[in-house]
This record gives C-alpha cells, structure tokens and sequence, in this order.
C-alpha cells in the first residue's frame, strides 16, 4: 500500500513516509512486517532514511519507470 501511494502520488518527493509504529497502527502489522515494508522501499530506490529524522520519498530522475 505505501508503494502504490509513491507510485500514485500520495507520496510525493521529500515527504517523510510514516514510521514502523505508524506502519503497525494502520496495517495490523507486527514490528518486524513494518521494518522489512521501510527496508523494501529503500532496496527499491524509492525511499532514504536520514539517521534521527526518518524516511523520506525519493526524488525520481526525470524519465526514470517505476519499479
């Protein structure tokens, strides 16, 4: 769900995706669930994480397809 919401535009660039808690709370998930979510985003290049700050949407290079 998080990825289709990059993918649609509820997401945009630079906006901070919500937390593993956040994650938890809104999907029923376990911890780890919304740990493996962040970290599938990242290895899909389409998220970062800033140490104490959180994770964020990826800028896309101009012509660059979606995953």
């Amino acid at each position: 769900m998080i990825k289709e919401r990059i993918e649609t535009g509820v997401y945009q660039p630079g906006d901070q995706l919500p937390s593993v808690l956040k994650i938890q709370e809104e999907f029923g998930v376990a911890t780890a669930t919304g740990q493996k979510v962040l970290h599938q985003l990242r290895k899909d290049g389409l998220s970062y994480t800033e140490p104490g700050m959180g994770t964020f949407v990826k800028q896309r290079s101009p012509g660059e397809a979606h995953p």
